[in-house]
């Protein structure tokens, strides 16, 4: 089921990545490729390694051992601020928004940060990335006012405002209900034909990643165990018994 992994191309190239912490393999040997306008899915189980494998790969966390390439270029061991100006931009599990800022002043702040844009360019930005989240009416507000599904939104809003060639989302569907969740699909398919960039995907919701993803790759205990579309995943015995099992006996 694992598919190989081809010439770099423009695709994000993840080769035998490993981190350890002191004496613990978190990521054990992980390879895998993104390629432009195609979503991959990472899952696995709690404490599988996904978070330490887009930390790694966007520089936040050193690495142990193996590679990370944007087509051709090596980008193994920089530092965050030379991976987002490369291309890479990224959200986290926890939202981290400037709460007195307006939500047009956190998407501007975040395209000044990656270094992409200056001036008017700034303010152009932010305003069509805003206008592709469909958030655009909440750009005045203070982001201390926006419940939880707003701000994710506001989070790959600055993403995606430094127009990245692939984005990586950390649990872009934590927290939020049914409803948000049935609204957010559209919303991530949408991105991917508005702004062309490949995208990573982490989530637990097994609804959210079998009807975004074109592929996804499975971890186990920081290992790849199987990597194919929704529907071989779905049906991998090493992938059922590690993480589906209670959802496809349901």
């Amino acid at each position: 089921m694992t598919e190989s992994i081809r010439a770099p191309g423009d695709a994000l190239i993840v080769r035998d990545l490993t981190k350890d912490f002191a004496g613990l393999r978190a990521v054990d040997g992980v390879s895998f490729a993104v390629h432009p306008g195609e979503i991959l899915g990472l899952i696995g189980p709690n404490g599988s390694g996904k978070t330490t494998t887009i930390n790694v790969i966007t520089g936040l966390l050193h690495i142990t051992s193996g590679s990370v390439y944007l087509g051709s270029l090596d980008m193994t061991g920089w530092p965050p601020h030379k991976i987002a100006k490369a291309g890479l931009a990224r959200t986290f599990q926890i939202v981290r928004l400037f709460k007195d800022f307006t939500v047009r002043e956190n998407v501007e702040v975040a395209v000044v940060a990656s270094g992409r844009a200056r001036g008017k360019q700034v303010s152009e930005r932010a305003t069509r990335a805003l206008r592709q989240l469909g958030i655009l009416d909440l750009a005045q507000l203070p982001a201390r006012v926006l419940p939880q599904g707003e701000e994710r939104l506001v989070e790959i809003a600055r993403a995606i405002a430094t127009e990245p060639r692939f984005l990586l989302l950390d649990e872009p569907g934590a927290g939020l209900n049914d409803a948000e969740i049935e609204t957010f699909l559209p919303t991530l398919h949408r991105l991917r034909s508005d702004i062309g960039c490949g995208i990573l995907i982490v989530d637990h919701d097994m609804r959210l990643i079998m009807n975004l993803c074109d592929r996804i790759h499975v971890l186990n205990y920081g290992k790849s165990i199987g990597e194919g579309t929704p529907e071989q995943v779905r049906n991998e015995p090493a992938v059922i018994q590690a993480y589906l099992g209670a959802e496809t006996a349901a």
